[in-house]
C-alpha cells in the first residue's frame, strides 16, 4: 500500500479523484460537444437531439445499478472495483473518437440514418461511462472511513474533477470541439487505468461500528423498486412516454405530465415526511436515503434542461451568432460554471460542511443555484450577463456533484455501497429522461426558450427546500470531530 494511502493524505486524495475525473471529463465533452456536432454539423432539429440524449440515461439504468451490484460482490485483478474502472476507461477513450466519425459510420455501414448512428454511438459513448463511473465513486467510499475524511475524499473529487471540468470548456472555446474530443480521449484512458493500478482496495469493508461485513445480501427487483419508492413516478413516467414514442403515438396536450407530476409530488412528500429511525449507529436508514433520493432528483431536472436545451437559448437569444460562435458561447458558459465548481468544494464547502452541516450548506448552495437561473431567464439578453450567471449558478453545481455523494454514503451499509450508489444514480438519470421524453416539448412548443431556465429555478429552488428535510446521516454530530477526523 502507497503511504499517503495509509495516510490519506490530500495527495492520495486527489490520485483517488482521478478515475471519477476521467468520467467527468468524458462527460463534459460530451455536454460541450454533442448537441453542438448534432445540431451544426449534422442538421438534427431540437427534438431529435432530446432524442439523443435519452441514450445516456438509458445507459445509465442499466450500467450503474448493475455495476453497482456486481462489484459490491467480485473480487478481480486485485479489487472490487478496479476491472470496472479499467474496462471502462478503454471502452470511454475508444467511444469519444466516434463522435466526430458518426457521419462516416453511417456512410460507412451504407445507411441514411444520422439519427441512429448518433443514437448508436451516443448509447455506447454512455455505457462505456457508466461501465466506470459507479465504482469510480464507490472506490472512494471503501477507502476513506466514515465521517470528515470521507466528505473530503468527494469534495477533492469534485475539485480535481472540475478543475479538469474547466479545462475541456477552455479547450473546446479555443481550440475547437473537435480538439477536445481527441484530446479527451487520451486524458480519460491516462486517468482511468493509473491510478486504478495504484489504489490498494480492501478485501473486507467495514459495517457502520466498524466490525467487518459480511457478504451483501442478494436484492430482488421488488426491493430496488422498494427502495427507489419517490422515483418510480419519473420511472412510471418514462416507461410510458417511451412506450408512445416506438408506437408513433403523441398524446394530446400534455395532461400525462401533469398527471404524472402529481403523482411524482405525492411520492417525494411522502417520502421528505418519513420519520427518521432511533439509534446512533445503523446499519442503514433507508428512510433517510430515499429522502435524499427525492431532493436530488429535482436537482436534475434543472441541471440536465440546462445542458441539452441551452443551445435553443442561445440561438433565439443571439441570432447573429454564426455555429461557431454559439458553440463558443456554450462552451464559454460551461467553461464559468465549473471553474466555480472546480475551486468551491475542498476550499469552501468543505469547511462549511464542517461548521454547519453538509446538508445546510447543500441546501444553500442550490438556493444560490436557482437565483442564477432565474436571473438568466429575466435578464440574459447578453452574453456577458449569461456568464456571469454561470458562474454564481457554479457554486449548486459543485454542491450537487460533491456533497449528496457524502452524505448518502452515510445513510447506507458500506457493503452495499455499489448497490445504493446505483440507485443514487437513478435519482439522476431517470430526471434526466424526462428532460428528454418530456420536458424537451415544452421547450420545442415555447415561443420564449427562457423557458429553459425558468424550469431550472424552480425545479432547484424546490430541491433545496426538500434538502432541508434531510439528515447528515448516522455520523452528522461526529463527522468533525470523531475517529475518522484524526487521520
Amino acid at each position: 500500500m502507497l503511504r499517503m494511502q495509509q495516510r490519506l493524505s490530500v495527495p492520495f486524495l486527489v490520485l483517488l479523484s482521478l478515475p471519477s475525473t476521467a468520467m467527468g471529463f468524458a462527460l463534459s465533452v460530451q455536454i460541450s460537444a454533442l448537441s453542438w456536432l448534432l445540431s451544426t454539423k449534422y442538421g438534427l432539429d431540437i427534438h431529435e437531439i432530446g432524442i439523443v440524449w435519452a441514450a445516456g440515461p438509458l445507459a445509465g439504468i442499466v450500467g450503474q445499478l448493475l455495476i453497482g451490484i456486481i462489484s459490491d460482490n467480485v473480487w478481480l485483478w486485485g479489487g472490487r472495483r478496479r476491472p470496472f474502472i479499467l474496462v471502462g476507461g478503454v471502452l470511454t477513450a475508444l467511444m469519444l473518437t466516434a463522435l466526430p466519425s458518426i457521419g462516416a459510420i453511417s456512410t460507412a455501414l451504407g445507411l441514411d440514418a444520422i439519427l441512429g448512428v448518433a443514437i448508436a454511438v451516443a448509447m455506447g459513448l454512455d455505457l462505456a461511462i457508466n461501465v466506470s463511473f459507479n465504482p469510480t465513486r464507490s472506490i472512494i467510499a471503501d477507502v476513506t472511513p466514515e465521517g470528515a475524511q470521507r466528505t473530503a475524499g468527494y469534495t477533492w473529487m469534485q475539485t480535481v474533477s472540475g478543475s479538469f471540468g474547466v479545462l475541456a470548456y477552455a479547450i473546446g472555446a479555443v481550440f475547437g470541439n473537435i480538439a477536445l474530443i481527441y484530446f479527451g480521449a487520451v486524458l480519460v484512458l491516462a486517468f482511468s487505468i493509473l491510478p486504478a493500478l495504484l489504489v490498494e482496495e480492501p478485501r473486507v469493508l467495514a459495517t457502520a461500528g466498524g466490525a467487518p461485513a459480511g457478504k451483501p445480501p442478494k436484492v430482488g427487483l421488488l426491493q430496488l423498486l422498494d427502495i427507489s419508492r419517490p422515483l418510480l413516478a419519473f420511472l412510471a413516467y418514462n416507461l410510458v412516454m417511451m412506450g408512445l414514442k416506438l408506437a408513433g403515438v403523441k398524446p394530446p396536450g400534455h395532461w400525462l405530465e401533469i398527471g404524472f407530476g402529481l403523482f411524482a409530488a405525492l411520492l417525494i412528500v411522502q417520502a421528505l415526511a418519513a420519520p427518521a429511525p432511533r439509534g446512533e449507529f445503523l446499519r442503514e436508514d433507508l428512510a433517510g436515503f430515499r429522502k435524499v433520493l427525492a431532493a436530488h432528483s429535482l436537482s436534475w431536472l434543472g441541471v440536465q434542461t440546462m445542458f441539452v436545451y441551452m443551445i435553443a437559448f442561445v440561438q433565439q437569444r443571439f441570432p447573429t451568432l454564426d455555429a461557431d460562435g454559439t458553440g463558443r458561447v456554450l462552451s464559454l458558459s460551461f467553461l464559468l460554471l465549473n471553474a466555480t465548481a472546480a475551486v468551491i468544494p475542498a476550499l469552501l464547502l468543505r469547511p462549511l460542511a464542517l461548521r454547519f452541516s453538509q446538508v445546510r450548506v447543500h441546501a444553500a448552495s442550490l438556493a444560490v443555484m436557482a437565483a442564477g437561473y432565474l436571473a438568466v431567464y429575466l435578464f440574459g439578453h447578453s452574453p456577458g450577463v449569461v456568464y456571469a450567471c454561470m458562474a454564481v449558478m457554479g457554486l449548486g453545481w459543485a454542491a450537487i456533484v460533491s456533497l449528496p455523494f457524502a452524505i448518502m454514503s452515510q445513510q447506507v451499509d458500506p457493503a452495499r455501497i455499489g448497490l445504493y450508489m446505483g440507485v443514487f444514480n437513478l435519482a439522476v438519470v431517470l430526471p434526466q429522461l424526462v428532460v428528454s421524453l418530456g420536458i424537451g416539448s415544452f421547450v420545442s412548443e415555447a415561443d420564449d426558450k427562457g423557458l429553459v431556465f425558468l424550469i431550472g429555478a424552480v425545479s432547484v429552488g424546490l430541491s433545496a427546500v426538500c434538502w432541508l428535510f434531510v439528515s447528515d446521516g448516522r455520523h452528522a454530530a461526529t463527522a468533525a470531530t470523531g475517529p475518522a477526523a484524526s487521520h
